[in-house]
């Protein structure tokens, strides 16, 4: 039995993974289903077996979790990963920009995390984990929309940490660095450039590098010690 919970995962489990069609969430969404666990992966990019979702819109994300139910009966794991990122100064930045990064990159995970915290609750065993940025804990130029979601993001999980902790639902954060994925993609050359250069690593990493922190933090007993923290693999950026 898992230390403080009635359930006890001991197998495969049922992850949830937001996002989880390219990037850092298509690794993570690999990771698990490399070790036995049943992987559902939610996205706006319709596919085989996903389950689409916008997760900015609350009908969709209801929708799309009453058929992740319907589909597998529990939600063990649900790893929000699912974002948008542009680039943009403050001063130039029009308010509609602002709203949509705020509405997919934090209003989104809280609406995926209310999902499942029930559920969670009643069988005493679950594990939440936000995929948040390095960004939200160091700022970054041109990026003031995508700084401020994410800050909220690392907040809102801690909160959530004290909320659920005593009933064995275990809340944490992971904030990546620069990770080469087609979210990166977007965002200007110069930027880039600029940034490789402030890195220690002096590289961006790649998903594979950060899927690990993902499975140590839903891990049985490995994870069970981490509640309401933020991990950084993010190539030396943040070193609190």
């Amino acid at each position: 039995m898992t230390p403080g919970g009635a359930r006890g995962i001991g197998g495969p489990r049922t992850v949830v993974v937001t996002g989880g069609a390219s990037g850092i969430g298509a690794a993570i969404a690999e990771g698990f289903s490399a070790q036995g666990d049943t992987v559902v992966v939610l996205d706006r990019t319709p596919g085989s077996g996903i389950i689409e979702v916008d997760v900015a819109s609350e009908e969709s994300v209801r929708t799309a979790f009453a058929a992740v139910r319907e589909r597998t009966g529990t939600i063990d794991v649900l790893v929000n990963s699912a974002g948008l990122l542009t680039e943009s100064r403050l001063e130039d930045m029009s308010l509609a920009l602002w709203s949509e990064t705020i509405a997919v990159d934090l209003t989104g995970i809280f609406l995926c995390c209310r999902e499942v915290i029930g559920p969670m609750r009643e069988q005493r065993w679950g594990r939440i984990i936000n995929i948040s940025s390095q960004l939200g804990i160091k700022g970054g130029v041109g990026l003031g929309h995508y700084t401020a979601a994410k800050a909220g993001v690392i907040g809102m999980t801690k909160a959530l940490a004290l909320e659920v902790s005593a009933d064995n639902v275990l809340a944490n954060c992971i904030a990546p660095g620069p990770i080469e994925t087609p979210l990166v993609d977007g965002i200007s050359e110069d930027w880039k450039v600029a940034k490789r250069a402030e890195l220690p690593l002096r590289r961006f990493g790649v998903p594979a590098e950060v899927a690990p922190t993902a499975l140590l933090l839903a891990s049985d007993p490995g994870g069970n010690l981490f509640v309401g923290q933020t991990l950084g693999p993010n190539s030396g950026d943040v070193m609190p």
